[in-house]
């Protein structure tokens, strides 16, 4: 993930900033030779495909962070997050695939990079690789479960990630639920917050905020890959030349990549892609086909749904969206998801950007009655928030008083998720609660009322395993 982020910076900002600034910038990056005496490849694919990989790095770290992000304890040399990136050929769409770390693997035979001593094929988890046979052991197993070849590989630690990140002046990230881990001492209450580079480390490490755990880090880590690129995109960082340059120093001054891999190619990819949104981007976890593989000698793992796995990889070999087109959407010149890259829908109308929420509109039961003397009212909040997905009765009736200014929402405490998706949705409303009351919320319409803003589920990974999703539907409205 933290390559990812870094990457996907440096290649979007290239064709935005010119040569002069990328001129050198590379000089700084530590060479690894990753495909040395590699033998019986996949063959290649359409697109460029980036491994990239985030390790431990915490012996880099001082004392303080280490004690205010909860990094204690022995590095481990092995790779924390694991991200396969395809660049489209026409690059218009990047699709970024998670590995789960504790996937079951079979390394092939390798000698020991150490001691040049042979090991035979062996299982192990997928992180492992990287303890075992550094890059080049840890590129040979992705190609052998994906059959994806791999075209370049960079390396990101822990200290990096958390300078790229305050370089850029944070990054905003939404949640519509409280996020608490004590392992790694986040602590998010419901909202947008703008975090630092420790406070990223935190939330893209933690895997003890609810029932997800490994699975649910890697979809917050899509998250705020997807938040980050919109912050390259939009935040003025590409505009900026003396702002660029800053960053990616920062990110470069401590990343480990093939010899190919340079300015050169950072700028030919970022004049290419300089259209590129978050919505261009698309994130897919592994498909499981049981997260807790037991393996003798090793402990759990999880095995990938090998089906399902297949047809994943065999979308990036053939350059398709992972992402399905939305109903109503989709057309030539738009990303797999029927989007173009300026975030427009099919027709070209700009699309306002739903709110994330905890508990999906269609759940949700409101009864809407008019407190205002404007005629119509009840009858407009109704068919407005039956748009946007709530469940409304379709029968908006007069409030028993007619001088409502801000707009109330009623609801039984037992509903409280409920009713802050409600509140969510209409701007400046009023919540109130009311013993009793039963499922369905009462939304009293004020002559204050304003509109209906759109809402989803926070999770929209929901859906199944693997299920694809872009980077505009996980992001912060505008």
């Amino acid at each position: 993930m933290r390559i990812a982020a870094g990457l996907s910076l440096v290649v979007l900002g290239a064709g935005a900033v010119g040569h002069a600034v990328m001129t050198g910038l590379d000089t700084g990056i530590e060479r690894v030779d990753p495909f040395k005496d590699m033998k019986n490849r996949p063959q290649a694919g359409h697109g460029l495909n980036l491994l990239l990989v985030g390790t431990d790095g915490r012996a880099k770290i001082s004392p303080e962070e280490k004690r205010d992000y909860r990094l204690g304890g022995a590095p481990c040399h092995c790779t924390d997050t694991i991200m396969l990136v395809h660049l489209s050929a026409d690059r218009e769409r990047a699709s970024v695939v998670s590995l789960p770390r504790d996937s079951y693997a079979e390394l092939p035979a390798h000698r020991d990079p150490v001691t040049g001593r042979p090991h035979r094929p062996h299982p192990v988890k997928l992180n492992a690789a990287y303890a075992e046979g550094g890059p080049n052991l840890t590129v040979r197993t992705v190609e052998h479960m994906t059959r994806v070849k791999i075209d370049h590989y960079l390396e990101v630690d822990f200290t990096s990630f958390m300078r790229t990140v305050d370089a850029m002046g944070g990054v905003e990230i939404c949640t519509a639920k409280a996020l608490h881990d004590q392992n790694t001492g986040l602590h998010l209450v419901p909202g947008s917050h703008r975090l630092s580079g420790g406070q990223a480390l935190q939330y893209v490490r933690s895997r003890h905020v609810d029932g997800a755990s490994d699975l649910g880090r890697m979809q917050r880590q899509q998250r705020f890959v997807a938040a980050l690129i919109k912050q390259a995109t939009g935040g003025g960082v590409l505009l900026n030349p003396v702002k660029f340059k800053e960053v990616s120093s920062t990110l470069l001054g401590s990343v480990r990549a093939d010899r190919d891999f340079g300015s050169e190619q950072m700028l030919a990819l970022g004049r290419a892609m300089r259209g590129f949104t978050p919505s261009s981007s698309e994130f897919a976890s592994v498909p499981v086909g049981d997260p807790s593989y037991p393996v003798k000698g090793i402990g759990s793992t999880v095995k990938w749904d090998e089906p399902k796995a297949a047809l994943l990889f065999d979308a990036l070999r053939q350059d398709r969206p992972l992402a399905p087109a939305r109903p109503g959407q989709g057309g030539a010149g738009q990303d797999g998801a029927g989007r173009d890259g300026a975030g427009r829908d099919g027709a070209g109308q700009e699309r306002a950007a739903a709110v994330p929420v905890d508990v999906p509109p269609q759940q949700i039961r409101i009864q809407v009655e008019n407190g205002s003397r404007i005629d119509g009212l009840g009858g407009r909040v109704d068919a407005a928030l039956r748009a946007t997905g709530f469940d409304t009765t379709g029968a908006p009736g007069n409030a028993a008083s007619r001088d409502v200014r801000r707009t109330v929402i009623a609801y039984d405490p037992r509903w409280d998720r409920s009713a802050r998706t409600v509140a969510a949705a209409l701007p400046g409303s009023e919540l109130r609660a009311v013993a009793g009351q039963g499922r369905t919320v009462l939304v009293t319409a004020g002559s204050e009322y304003r509109k209906v803003v759109p809402v989803r589920p926070e999770d929209p990974y929901e859906g199944g395993e693997g299920r694809a999703v872009t980077g505009d539907q996980v992001v912060c409205g505008p």
